[in-house]
Formats: C-alpha cells, sequence, structure tokens
C-alpha cells in the first residue's frame, strides 16, 4: 500500500511540474502503474504482475474497460486483452521470459469519443543481457589508423567571443572547429568561468538530428561551477543560422530514406558517422589545447545520440577521465535484424531502414557496445525502463559489457527525458571524479 501511494504522490507532482511526459501536463486524465515487484524486475521464469490505475479530473475510474497488449521491449505484441476498472483499479497478468529481456504492457481507453493510452515495462534478469553485436577481429586496428590520420591533420579553429549568452561570471564563445582537410568542421558553443584559472574540460556531444543548439545557456552551471563546457553539433552547421532554416535542411537531408545514419553503410570508410566520431576527437583535442585547462581532467557527458556519442569519445580517447551518459542511442544496432530489440535508430524493425549483410557488418565498427567494451575511465550511466526511443535493452547490454568502474542510475518510470536534477548530478558526479 505504501509503494502504490509513494507512486501516486510522485506521479501527481511530476504532472504538476510538466516534467513527466508519462503524465501530461494539465491533461485530465493520470494513468498510475504499479509492478509487484518494487524495482520492476524479475528473475526469468517469474510472473509480473501489474497495478493499472486511471484518475479522471482526479477521481478514480469505475466500471471503465480498458484494452491491452502484450509484448517483448520495442517488438510486436503477442497478447491481448481487456480489464474492467473497479474504483479506478485494475490488475493485469504481464506473464514472463524465458531468456532474458523487458516486456511491454501497452493500455488504451477511450473516454467520450477520445483516446488516451499508457504502458510499462518490466525487466526479466536484465543483468544477464548480452548484445548481438560482436567485436570485429580488427576493430582496435581500424580505430587505430583512423585517429593516426586525425592526428596528422592540423588543429585549426576560429573562435568569437558571444557577448550575449556571457555573464558577470561566465564568458561564452562561438566556435568553429575544423575536423577534415577537405574544410569539413562542426560548431559548437564553448562556455568558461570568467575569471583566470585552470580548469577540467567536459565535452557535450548532440542529441540525434540535425538542428541547431537551441540553449548555449540552458547548462551554464558547469562553467559557474568551475568547468570548461563544449556544447557541440555534428554536422558543420552553424547554430546562428535561424531555426527555420536548420528545419529546411533537416527535412531535406535527414528524412527516413536519406538521413545520416544511413549515409555511407556500404563500408567502413565511408559511413557517414565515422567522420562524426573523430570531430569527437578533434573536439578533446581543442579543448585539451585551452591554456585554461588544468592538464588532468576530460569529462564527456550526453544523451541519447549525445549519450552514444560520449560513450564512443570514452572508448576511442584515453584522455577521458569521466563518461556520463543517458539512455544511449546507437546501441545493439543489428538487434532487430536478430529478431530481438534493438537499439536507435531501429535498423531492421519493419519501419525503418532495412540493412544489408554488408551495411550490418559496417555497423558493427560503430555500435556503442564494442565501444563501451574499451572504456577505462569511470562512467556514470542513466536510463528508464519506459523509453522506445532507447529501450531499456539495449542500455543494460551496454553496462553489462562495460568492466570499467561503472554507477548506473536506474529511473524505471522515465520515458525518453531526464529531470533537472539528474542533468545537475552529471556535475556533481563528475566534479568527484577530479584528479
Amino acid at each position: 500500500m505504501k509503494n502504490k501511494l509513494f507512486f501516486l504522490v510522485c506521479c501527481c507532482l511530476l504532472a504538476l511540474t510538466g516534467w513527466a511526459e508519462n503524465y501530461p501536463y494539465r491533461s485530465d486524465l493520470l494513468w498510475v502503474t504499479v509492478p509487484d515487484h518494487a524495482d520492476w524486475l524479475y528473475k526469468t521464469g517469474e510472473k509480473a504482475t501489474v497495478e493499472v490505475q486511471l484518475y479522471r479530473y482526479g477521481i478514480p475510474q469505475d466500471g471503465v474497460t480498458l484494452s491491452y497488449t502484450l509484448g517483448q521491449d520495442n517488438l510486436k505484441p503477442d497478447a491481448s486483452g481487456t480489464v474492467t476498472l473497479k474504483n479506478g483499479r485494475a490488475k493485469v497478468n504481464m506473464g514472463t521470459m524465458k531468456k532474458p529481456g523487458f516486456r511491454d504492457c501497452n493500455f488504451t481507453v477511450e473516454i467520450d469519443g477520445k483516446k488516451y493510452s499508457h504502458h510499462v515495462k518490466v525487466g526479466f534478469s536484465p543483468e544477464k543481457l548480452q548484445p548481438v553485436t560482436q567485436l570485429p577481429k580488427d576493430f582496435n586496428e581500424f580505430w587505430s589508423k583512423q585517429l593516426e590520420e586525425l592526428s596528422q591533420i592540423p588543429l585549426k579553429y576560429t573562435i568569437k567571443h558571444v557577448p550575449e549568452y556571457s555573464t558577470d561570471k561566465i564568458d561564452c564563445y562561438l566556435v568553429k572547429l575544423n575536423v577534415t582537410n577537405r574544410g569539413q568542421a562542426i560548431y559548437g558553443y564553448l562556455t568558461r568561468p570568467k575569471e583566470a584559472g585552470s580548469y577540467p574540460v567536459v565535452l557535450c556531444p548532440p542529441g540525434a538530428g540535425i538542428k541547431t543548439i537551441k540553449e548555449p545557456m540552458r547548462r551554464k552551471y558547469y562553467a559557474e561551477e568551475g568547468c570548461i563546457r563544449f556544447e557541440i553539433e555534428i554536422h558543420g552547421l552553424n547554430p546562428e543560422i535561424n531555426a527555420d532554416t536548420f528545419k529546411e535542411i533537416s527535412n531535406a537531408f535527414n528524412s527516413r530514406e536519406n538521413g545520416y545514419l544511413s549515409n555511407g553503410l556500404e563500408t567502413r570508410e565511408n559511413y557517414y558517422m565515422k567522420r562524426v566520431y573523430l570531430a569527437c576527437v578533434r573536439a578533446i583535442d581543442f579543448l585539451t589545447s585551452l591554456p585554461e585547462w588544468d592538464g588532468k581532467n576530460v569529462a564527456v557527458q550526453g544523451g541519447s545520440q549525445g549519450g552514444a556519442l560520449a560513450l564512443i569519445t570514452a572508448g576511442l580517447d584515453k584522455r577521458v577521465t569521466a563518461c556520463a551518459a543517458n539512455h544511449p542511442a546507437l546501441s545493439d544496432m543489428a538487434g532487430y535484424a536478430a529478431g530481438g530489440t534493438g537499439g536507435y535508430p531501429h535498423f531492421n524493425n519493419g519501419k525503418n531502414i532495412q540493412l544489408t549483410k554488408q551495411q550490418l557488418t559496417t555497423l558493427a565498427y560503430f555500435d556503442v557496445v564494442n565501444f563501451a567494451r574499451q572504456i577505462t575511465c569511470p562512467v556514470r550511466i542513466t536510463w528508464g525502463y519506459n523509453d522506445n526511443v532507447c529501450p531499456p535493452t539495449t542500455s543494460w547490454m551496454v553496462y553489462n559489457v562495460m568492466t570499467c568502474p561503472k554507477e548506473p542510475l536506474i529511473t524505471p518510470i522515465n520515458e525518453h527525458w531526464t529531470t533537472e536534477e539528474t542533468e545537475y548530478g552529471h556535475l556533481q558526479w563528475i566534479k568527484r571524479q577530479l584528479k
């Protein structure tokens, strides 16, 4: 009873603050789903039961019939049924799994002609999950060659002070950083303490998409609390371009059939993301060249695609001393092709791009799980179970293959989002890792 009350109170508070996408802000309906294991985890073979509660205007809905489907994480449903609420509550048997993984229960209801939905995922022995993606025998050799070639390219950049994003405590600069000898570059906003001194550096790569850096001051507390932070984009597009132009570019070059995440997958040498991964290393080159760098501490931090790039950079570049990642994308991307759950961008899931055998071979050189295997620095990684963008199945796989010092922050109720408390907690964790 106490656990249920705790969940309800938390959900109401989250709905009021507008943070929880699970419970839409100012919605007439409030869903509460409570698995019968407090941590939402079971052993393979154990049966899971979830209690669903539905409130309208805060009033328990009595006699309302809910439809539900059951299935493996991000795969087609394998069972369905209905349940009728009594005093706003009902229980559903979610079944079990013989192999490690996650099972998803999706609810729908129609009230006054409008459909509403909600879902909850529970895990079965996820600590035993292992990726389909294998480590190519020449993985380290391939990437060592790329890093060597990158080191032969002179470090070139321009830096411009941005007064509108600076304060009495911090300075902000727009940086254009060359990545290749062919004029290809990335942009980023560098924020650093105004006071002279030596500081740790933090690289923050972006989430997926072709988009601008919308809020350079969103994480200004990094610089306010003594870090040099570099938030980058990865496509070579000046963030000063207006939002409408960015949208046009994204629509033209990031549609389902020609998106950058599948561009050039026929060979590992020509895959679009090779330059992106090397750009992250080049960003570390830039940060460690700054006279204000303390000479010791290099952190990487990001979420989704940014979480993937943070882990990839930590695996590629041994200068990285700490890594904080949210729900990493690009993880076990071959999963669907093998009949299981795969990571974003969900290749071969029947809806998005279907890859050939050769393309899947290339993908192994760019999958997060293979970089996670190389990481030696401490890692803080956080993920939620209700995430459909970066499924918990693949986040657990990344965590399981890491042999470095690692610290999980598991937030079961989260979908593809984190709270500001979690984001600020990354900074505090990074500061605890300083040498």
